[in-house]
């Protein structure tokens, strides 16, 4: 993996305790057209795979306590990453595990 298709971590990441695994299932996985037009495949898998263990890139400490309650009680699962060029992309899996969506910010 390219060090620059994944961010750097933090200093303050080390003060951090473990983050829990999680196994997401994605279910059928589909993106919007314009997310497919503008993210390279490279950051598309990346971004996946971090997604589906659980690590939800980008967000806000409050939103990956969140994510993590929603995988104990089945709700909407919802990470951000960002490409190597710095292009933001949303990644949204729905309550049921039925679909996941890649998408831009812009495609919401």
């Amino acid at each position: 993996m390219n060090n620059a298709d994944s961010p750097t971590p933090k200093s303050s990441d080390a003060e951090k305790p473990p983050r829990k695994a999680w196994n997401v299932k994605l279910g059928q996985v589909v993106i919007t057209s314009n997310a497919d037009d503008i993210l390279p495949n490279s950051a598309l898998l990346i971004g996946l795979s971090r997604h589906c263990v659980g690590d939800w890139g980008d967000v806000c400490e409050e939103d990956w306590q969140l994510n993590d309650e929603a995988m104990q009680y089945n709700n909407r699962v919802h990470s951000v990453y960002h490409t190597a060029e710095g292009v933001v992309f949303w990644i949204i899996t729905e309550w049921d595990r039925s679909i996941t969506t890649i998408l831009l910010p812009d495609d919401y």
